[in-house]
């Protein structure tokens, strides 16, 4: 397989950095194609533990090259934070580390207009990260977007104050803009020395590695369910979290991207506010927040916690094409004797048995649950798929005839270790 994309099937926090970070020394390189620094990838091997937030976790793999993709929007000042971090930990990024000069810059002016629109909205909040990124992927679409090429280029002040002026009368004081207007200025010139050694074409690198037969891995961040079109909409992110991204996000043709991993938490969580179906509330929520360590990489918000939405799963399997199921945490379900699963919803006394585009009606639905048996032992770091339990094994089957994927890698814990490896070519 020359290229292959590692997918969210919920709404984020599946396990995807884990994922990535485990199955990357098989690819020649990593491209993330879309997000900001709204997202967060936990890695943990041995007893060492980082947090990335922009860069693919492949840059923990000697030899993987990662790319920055043109889809992304990226936060200059949190990239280079977390350059410094990586470096600080003798985690080398030089020659190692690109980013496409296609892709948007994400300024201050987007982190204000983020900020100010969710304290407008009130109780109708989106329950964004404010990070800045709706508005930056806004002015992208509205063709007033400051991109790395821009930065780089002769002119690159003057491109710099245009794009700004022509987001700032949305910020209603004058002075307040004005300040925006020059920090950023000031700042952007040690920005444009310390990313010029990362700038590169995007396209072209990633096409002359699948040209020469080189293996890429494409990643995106958050969750099929995410999506600005295929997810709960209005509360998603807003770019295309899902697969079919990946060819746009990174600038390769769709032809070279030949798999889809997509990973799948062995239940349901999500941030922020929205429609979930199988949520749960009280002490049977926080047992499995506290077990699975449910708060957000880079907010540390408690995450909302239920159980696994196999109509949601087997929606998102469709949208991404996924081929192999990548199930975390299957041990934060280790204590349980019974393990209900989402199998359908009632919307009106009338069974539905698929994922509904309309918002206000997900949010209305009565989870339809099966019941399957809990195994009652200790899967924490097994290895081999012999040695789960009978009932683990029964769950994960059920997975995967319900989604219609087998599960070619199975997570039982947080570290790279920790995982059985069932031999999936996508995984290889």
């Amino acid at each position: 397989m020359s290229g292959v994309v590692v997918v969210g099937m919920q709404w984020g926090d599946e396990g995807k950095g884990k994922v990535v970070d485990l199955i990357s020394p098989n690819f020649d390189g990593v491209v993330r194609y879309q997000g900001g620094h709204n997202a967060g990838h936990t890695v943990k091997f041995g007893d060492r533990h980082f947090a990335l937030h922009l860069i693919p976790s492949g840059i923990l793999s000697a030899e993987t090259v990662c790319v920055l993709g043109n889809g992304m929007v990226i936060h200059p000042p949190a990239f280079l934070d977390e350059v410094d971090e990586l470096e600080q930990a003798d985690v080398v990024t030089r020659d190692r580390l690109f980013i496409s000069d296609r892709a948007q810059l994400l300024l201050d002016i987007h982190v204000a207009l983020d900020g100010s629109r969710e304290k407008a909205l009130g109780k109708d909040k989106i329950g964004t990260t404010s990070r800045g990124i709706g508005p930056a992927y806004e002015a992208k679409v509205a063709r007033s977007g400051f991109r790395l090429c821009d930065l780089m280029s002769e002119n690159w002040e003057d491109r710099l104050r245009a794009s700004v002026s022509r987001q700032g009368p949305e910020i209603s004081d004058p002075a307040e803009r004005e300040r925006l207007l020059s920090t950023t200025v000031a700042a952007a010139g040690e920005w444009r020395r310390r990313l010029e050694p990362y700038a590169c074409d995007g396209s072209r690198l990633l096409n002359d590695w699948l040209d020469e037969g080189r293996r890429v891995l494409f990643e995106g961040a958050q969750g099929a369910l995410l999506d600005v079109d295929h997810g709960t909409y209005p509360f998603v992110t807003s770019s295309n979290t899902t697969a079919g991204f990946a060819a746009t996000g990174s600038g390769v043709p769709p032809t070279s991207i030949e798999g889809v991993v997509g990973v799948l938490k062995a239940y349901t969580t999500r941030v922020g506010e929205g429609p979930f179906p199988s949520e749960l509330e009280g002490s049977s929520a926080e047992k499995i927040r506290e077990r699975g360590n449910e708060y957000g990489t880079t907010t540390g918000r408690p995450r909302r916690c239920g159980w696994l939405d196999l109509v949601a799963a087997r929606y998102a399997r469709r949208v991404n094409g996924v081929g192999a199921i990548a199930l975390t945490k299957l041990d934060v379900l280790d204590s349980l004797d019974e393990i209900p699963v989402c199998v359908g919803y009632l919307i009106n006394g009338k069974e539905v048995v698929d994922f509904p585009a309309d918002t206000a009606t997900l949010d209305e639905v009565e989870p339809i649950l099966e019941v399957l048996s809990g195994w009652g032992q200790k899967t924490e770091g097994l290895v081999t798929y012999e040695s789960l339990p009978d009932a683990a094994k029964d769950y994960v089957r059920y997975i995967e005839t319900f989604v219609g994927a087998e599960a070619g890698l199975i997570s039982t814990g947080p570290r790279r270790e920790e995982t059985v490896l069932k031999g999936h070519p996508l995984l290889q």
